[in-house]
């Protein structure tokens, strides 16, 4: 199945799910396919859980947040995205309606997790 995208482009913008939730955050999707330890449902405000679009559990225990396995991580991650492109059709509606759309992850790791990978691979998508 190919996605054919005509549309602006949202902003979208990624945060810790143990950060407190924010009228600045517009549209909140928890993009982990596990739920963040300690958080409750209502605390976290969010607007939607998009697991599907989660890395699957071999790659995110393999990855194992070790900044080395960074690029590979990344590179594999993407793949399974490609392989699997209805993961992204929550995100893309998201993006459709809502003005601004923040990914929700929950790692410690600011720089090197689902989300960061994410929000690059829905950038690039929807510049094409």
């Amino acid at each position: 199945m190919q996605i054919v995208f005509n549309m602006a482009i949202a902003d979208i913008q990624i945060k810790r799910a143990y950060r407190p939730a924010s009228g600045k955050d517009g549209w909140r999707i928890l993009v982990d396919r596990l739920w963040p330890r300690g958080i409750d449902k209502k605390e976290a405000a969010l607007n939607d859980w998009c697991k599907q679009a989660a890395p699957s559990s071999e790659l995110r225990k393999w990855f194992n947040h070790q900044e080395d396995k960074w690029p590979e991580f990344k590179k594999k991650y993407k793949q399974e995205l490609k392989s699997n492109p209805e993961a992204l059709e929550p995100l893309i509606a998201a993006i459709r309606q809502y003005p601004l759309v923040t990914l929700v992850y929950a790692a410690r790791d600011d720089a090197h997790n689902n989300a960061v990978v994410l929000k690059e691979l829905l950038l690039s998508t929807l510049k094409k």
